[in-house]
């Protein structure tokens, strides 16, 4: 009887040795490339083929939506200011533009739709114990309160209307900032305007 003798040759069959071969023991692919600059370079051409392939949309949350005219009351309370009428007659009125600054965005020019000063007023009791409102007699007071309109467009979406990237609301603080004042007022009421 005739034994066959097979040799096998298990470096062959040995995957461990094939890769080896591909990497060296530095971590090298074929002994010249770092496989970690590799990665990070196939990385940065994903980021790359990423942005100019899928650009994506502009960020505003408040795409696609229709503009529309609205008005905005703001409230300004206590502003201080030397003579208000000068405010009033030079800076502050209707068919000025003013500038506005929603929680820290800029938003652009906004035009003046009106300004109603508010009196200055006191409580005083009355002998009978009712309470009565009278107008304030001081006259070294520098602080004034007053109801700005402003009319502008807005998108229009189902949380409301969204001027910029910000969200117009009540209760609201916007910054009105112009050539002689910077001051901050409190949206009150917004009055979505249909286009007639």
């Amino acid at each position: 009887m005739q034994t066959c003798a097979t040799t096998i040759n298990y470096s062959v069959l040995n995957p461990g040795k094939i890769v080896m071969a591909i990497l060296d023991s530095k971590g090298r692919l074929f002994g010249k490339l770092n496989i970690l600059d590799l990665g990070a370079a196939l990385v940065i051409l994903l980021v790359i083929f990423g942005i100019f392939v899928f650009p994506g949309g502009s960020g505003s949350i408040a795409q696609g939506n229709i503009m529309k005219p609205i008005e905005v009351d703001l409230l300004v309370r206590g502003l201080n200011v030397r003579n208000p009428q000068d405010l009033f007659s030079q800076s502050l009125t209707k068919g000025n533009k003013t500038n506005i600054i929603i929680r820290n965005q800029p938003h652009g020019a906004i035009e003046i739709q009106s300004v109603q000063p508010l009196p200055k007023t006191i409580l005083v009791t009355q002998p009978n114990g009712t309470v009565k409102e009278i107008p304030d007699p001081k006259t070294n007071n520098f602080s004034t309160d007053m109801i700005l309109t402003l009319a502008g467009k807005a998108q229009i979406t189902d949380n409301g209307p969204v001027i910029g990237p910000s969200k117009l609301k009540i209760g609201v603080p916007i910054e009105l900032d112009g050539f002689n004042y910077n001051f901050n007022a409190t949206v009150i009421d917004i009055r979505i305007k249909d286009k007639a």
